[in-house]
C-alpha cells in the first residue's frame, strides 16, 4: 500500500495471500540455504519470486538465512507417534500444518509469549529456534527434552521487501548496492549460524538438556504428512508452479550433492 517503504522480515507472513510464499521463507524436508540460495539466482527461484511479490508491489531480496532449527522442546520423550497425539505446541509455517496432520494441536505464538506460555502450561511443547537463539531464551528452565533434527526448517530466509515504485524509482547503482549488501549478510549470516551452535549445545547439556534425534518412524511419518500438506495446497496455481520449480531443482541437485560431498 506504500505505507512503509522498506521491510525486513520473513515471507512467511505474506502467506496468507499467496501461499507460495512459504517456498521463500521456510519449506519442512527441504534444502539447506547454499542449495536455496543457488536455486534462487541460478535455478529460476528469483524469478518466480519477482513475479508473485510484484503482484502484490513487493521487490523482495533474500537478505540473511538462518542455519536449521531443532524441532521442538518437550517435557517428556517423544518415543512414538502416539505421543505426539494431544500435546498443545506452539510451531511455525507449515511444519504446523504437517504436525496436526500428526494430532498436534499447534499454535502460532510470538517468541515473547512462548516461554510463559510454557511455563503456565498453556502449551505442553514448543519450536523456536537454533540452540544459540533458545538458550538465550532460557528454554532450559521449561523444558527437558531437545529434539532434533529441524525437519521443518533446514533453513529459514530472511527478506529485505521494498516497494516496488520505490525500488523501481532507484537508480541502478542504488539498487546494486542493496542487493550487494544484501548477498553478503546472506554469507556472514550462514558463516555465523553454522560457527555459533555447538557452544550453545554444550552450555545447554550443563543446563541438564537432553538431546534427542527423531526415530526413523517418527520422521517417515512427518514426512508423509508433508505429503499430503503438498497435496492440499497444490490446488494452488502458485503454489504448485513453485514446487515443481522447487523439487525440481533439488532431485537434480541431489545427483551432484551424492557424487560430490562425502555422505
Amino acid at each position: 500500500q506504500g505505507t512503509a517503504e522498506i521491510g525486513h522480515t520473513t515471507p512467511y507472513y505474506a502467506a496468507s495471500k499467496n501461499s507460495a510464499m512459504h517456498f521463500f521463507s521456510a519449506v519442512p524436508f527441504g534444502m539447506t540455504a547454499v542449495e536455496t540460495t543457488a536455486w534462487l539466482r541460478y535455478g529460476g527461484g528469483q524469478k518466480l519470486w519477482d513475479e508473485i511479490a510484484g503482484r502484490h508491489k513487493v521487490k523482495s531480496i533474500l537478505c540473511a538465512t538462518l542455519p536449521p532449527e531443532a524441532s521442538g522442546w518437550f517435557r517428556a520423550p517423544i518415543k512414538s507417534v502416539a505421543d505426539l497425539k494431544g500435546k498443545k505446541m506452539r510451531f511455525f509455517g507449515l511444519g504446523a500444518r504437517v504436525m496436526e496432520k500428526l494430532g498436534v494441536a499447534t499454535q502460532t505464538l510470538p517468541v515473547g509469549d512462548t516461554v510463559p506460555a510454557l511455563e503456565l502450561g498453556t502449551i505442553d511443547a514448543a519450536e523456536i529456534s537454533m540452540p544459540a537463539l533458545d538458550l538465550k531464551l532460557g528454554m532450559a528452565d521449561y523444558a527437558k527434552h531437545y529434539y532434533f533434527p529441524g525437519w521443518h526448517q533446514q533453513t529459514s530466509l530472511i527478506t529485505l521487501m521494498v516497494n516496488l515504485d520505490v525500488w523501481n524509482g532507484l537508480d541502478k547503482q542504488a539498487q546494486a548496492a542493496i542487493q550487494e549488501v544484501c548477498r553478503s549478510a546472506v554469507s556472514e549470516s550462514v558463516a555465523l549460524g553454522e560457527a555459533i551452535q555447538f557452544d550453545a549445545m554444550k552450555a545447554l547439556k550443563e543446563q541438564g538438556v537432553t538431546f534427542h534425534r527423531w526415530s526413523p518412524e517418527i520422521l517417515q511419518a512427518l514426512r508423509g504428512a508433508w505429503g499430503d500438506v503438498v497435496t492440499e495446497l497444490s490446488a494452488d496455481k502458485d503454489f504448485a508452479r513453485v514446487w515443481k520449480s522447487y523439487s525440481t531443482f533439488r532431485a537434480n541437485y541431489d545427483q551432484w550433492r551424492k557424487m560430490g560431498y562425502m555422505s
